[in-house]
């Protein structure tokens, strides 16, 4: 049990989350930051299926990466995420169609995504399962962090609600002067908000500052 939960596990799992998020420092999966990030609740479920599709993938590359001839690993790579992405696909559409609709088709392009295949590629076909695991887990988080960080300021700002809660539509609020800005829900925004966070993220880290 002590091996499961060692330092290097743990580090394996929590680097994601800050010094080497995926989004902020390492700069993948910026498309599906700007285009699902309008509102919060798709965020969190694009998030959410990012996560839990990576830590299967990691897990069942790992368990394949001996037998898989190295000539082939990439194309039975994007077979385990097709397979494991219709899968979440479908279950989307079951139990949470307007999300789902809302996604579009950025839930099948979780096939292409630069964290999933770089994390199969970089270390589920070098580790064991659990390793693979909770690195799956870590940067599927670390990816959700920042989607669910930048949704919040989009749809607070732009449509004046969270989930779907008025927030800031509020006849007090507008007596006071404020206006949603139409703005922040436009794909440049969420460059913009990323790009905050990555500045805000290297000025309080000096180990990413050299980097």
């Amino acid at each position: 049990m002590g091996k499961l939960f060692s330092k290097e596990n743990k580090e394996v799992f929590s680097a994601p989350l800050g010094l080497n998020n995926p989004v902020t420092v390492q700069v993948l999966g910026i498309c599906s930051a700007l285009a699902v990030t309008a509102k919060l609740e798709p965020a969190i479920v694009m998030g959410l299926s990012v996560t839990v599709i990576t830590a299967f993938a990691n897990v069942v590359i790992s368990l394949l990466r001996k037998t898989v001839p190295n000539r082939i690993r990439i194309i039975v790579q994007l077979v385990v995420v097709a397979a494991l992405v219709t899968i979440v696909s479908e279950i989307l559409k079951a139990f949470a169609y307007d999300v789902s609709v809302q996604l579009s088709v950025y839930v099948g392009l979780i096939i292409t995504n630069c964290i999933l295949m770089g994390r199969l590629e970089a270390f589920a076909m070098q580790n064991g399962p659990w390793e693979s695991c909770l690195d799956g887990i870590g940067n599927g988080l670390g990816y959700a962090k920042i989607l669910i960080i930048v949704a919040f300021f989009r749809e607070l700002f732009g449509s004046g609600t969270l989930l779907g809660f008025n927030i800031l539509n509020w006849d007090a609020v507008k007596n006071l002067g404020y206006i949603n800005n139409g703005l922040m829900l436009m794909p440049p925004m969420a460059l913009i908000i990323v790009a905050c966070i990555i500045w805000y993220q290297r000025a309080h880290n000096k180990e990413l500052q050299d980097k």
